[in-house]
């Protein structure tokens, strides 16, 4: 797994803290690849995105992966994904989100989502993130994240608390950096009593739209830079 890439404009973080943050990456990224040796099955495929899934050991729950192309750079994806506080507006089922504190290498954000059928749910992460040169010499980003729950509000009648909640980003340059490879990764309990077959097929049905609703988001204007 490659390093995690640096999704917000902090100043350069100290040694020690670099340190930290980059063992917070390594274990999370261990978490997800070493808890199952289980090779990812294909679930559905286009030229534009491909998704996988895998079981986890102990658990009914599937984690699944999306990998795909889309029409934006690696740095004007990751400036989507750094825009917490617009996720309402585009992010699939989000209704609430905000950022709670930021630190060099790390978020810590709040969401609270409303699928149809199974409720209000909400959680809160802990993201870690870093930039790293690719082979070629473009930016690489990955970031990961954790439910932090303690580091946010308190549960809210009639709003389900996911407990389980852990997921990355790993975008890429491709065609000269004017696309961006994505790899997404997902593995979550949303809980509230629902089946683990229903929560599956949520998981899996909700990565093409996770990735349609960032590659409408990436066009628009704000999120450019001149040059990419």
């Amino acid at each position: 797994m490659p390093n995690c890439s640096r999704l917000s404009t902090f100043p350069g973080p100290s040694k020690s803290r670099k340190a930290v943050a980059l063992l917070l990456i390594l274990l999370g990224a261990l978490a997800l690849g070493a808890s199952n040796q289980h090779d990812w099955t294909l679930v559905s495929g286009s030229k534009d995105l491909t998704v996988y899934e895998r079981p986890r050991a102990g658990s009914s729950l599937r984690e699944v992966k999306g990998v795909g192309i889309i029409q934006a750079s690696p740095a004007v994806v990751r400036r989507v994904l750094e825009d917490v506080e617009s996720y309402p507006h585009f992010m699939p089922y989000v209704v609430e989100s905000k950022v709670i504190s930021r630190e060099p290498g790390t978020r810590v954000s709040y969401q609270r989502l409303s699928p149809p059928l199974v409720g209000d749910r909400d959680y809160t992460v802990r993201v870690c993130f870093e930039t790293r040169p690719s082979a070629a010499g473009d930016p690489c980003y990955f970031s990961h994240w954790q439910a932090a729950n303690d580091l946010g509000p308190a549960e809210k009648a009639g709003v389900a608390r996911v407990k389980v909640a852990e997921g990355s980003w790993l975008l890429e340059a491709a065609d000269d950096g004017r696309q961006t490879h994505a790899t997404y990764c997902l593995y979550t309990d949303s809980g509230g009593g629902i089946p683990s077959m229903i929560l599956n097929l949520a998981s899996r049905t909700s990565v093409p739209k996770l990735f349609e609703s960032i590659r409408k988001q990436a066009l628009l204007a704000k999120y450019s830079v001149a040059g990419q």
